[in-house]
């Protein structure tokens, strides 16, 4: 079995200018090398491992994080240690929680707080899909399921300590839906929208949406920000901010008539 040390990842990253080239498959890691991975994010590679870049794609030509949610989640490897002490815990005192998959770490950890956080986001989001489907626009509802996997992804992301995929939705990159947000009468032929309470409920729902992604993006700032303010995991505040602007570009589109109301017997027409 190999032993990687924190002094040996840090030579072969050398503050992000290098590459970590793959490791051997019995690779282990000490736990200063484990929270050095996480703290910067890196993503460790294996000898003979093919894995697949973080916009791969499905066959479906979906995003591969673009997927219904699954429960239980396996985990394998060593017994995760406690982050205070250092010892080996094969049962989770009350005050612990697993921080990652060789850690636990006290429930006043920031992180958690964060985790707090998506979790509100991700129910707030699935809420908004149903209520799509309650309102009869089956186009917005598969968009929000996106959404919902995107959250997701980013829960997952931070858990195993690696890199968010970057966020696709109706087949736009990042930087198409921040133009579509920033220029909307150039894209859709309308300004830009401050919704009032005469305005449709689902629109409301949008905007609650979008701003508790806002907080959630706020939360990621202030827990993976370090004493010096520099930011620890940038990938992470950037998707929540890319998350928001993602939420007002559907808000956009449902004010510009781009999702067709659907009657119940499965007539279709402009909002």
């Amino acid at each position: 079995m190999t032993v990687i040390t924190e002094a040996e990842l840090r030579e072969m990253w050398q503050g992000g200018r290098g590459t970590i080239a793959p490791l051997p498959r019995d690779a282990r890691f000490t736990p200063s090398a484990k929270d050095f991975i996480n703290q910067w994010g890196i993503t460790i590679t294996f000898e003979d491992e093919i894995a697949p870049p973080s916009a791969a794609e499905n066959t479906a030509g979906a995003p591969v994080w673009d997927k219904p949610g699954a429960f239980p989640v396996q985990l394998t490897g060593d017994v995760p240690v406690c982050s205070v002490c250092g010892q080996p815990l094969t049962r989770k005192p009350e005050h612990l929680s697993q921080i990652d998959a060789g850690h636990f770490a006290p429930k006043t950890s920031p992180r958690f707080f964060f985790r707090g956080k998506m979790d509100t986001l991700h129910a707030q989001v699935l809420l908004a899909t149903a209520q799509a489907r309650r309102f009869n626009f089956p186009g917005l509802a598969a968009q929000l399921e996106t959404l919902a996997a995107y959250c997701r992804e980013i829960t997952s992301a931070e858990y195993h300590g690696r890199t968010v995929s970057p966020l696709t939705l109706e087949g736009k990159t990042e930087s198409e839906i921040h133009d579509v947000t920033h220029h909307p009468q150039k894209h859709l032929g309308i300004e830009h929208i401050v919704p009032g309470s005469n305005d449709p409920e689902i629109l409301l729902v949008l905007n609650l949406l979008r701003a508790q992604s806002r907080e959630a993006e706020l939360t990621a700032a202030h827990t993976f920000t370090d004493a010096d303010g520099q930011p620890t995991r940038p990938d992470l505040i950037q998707a929540l901010n890319r998350f928001s602007s993602a939420v007002y570009y559907l808000e956009l589109l449902f004010a510009a008539g781009k999702f067709p109301w659907q009657a119940p017997g499965g007539i279709t027409s402009s909002k």
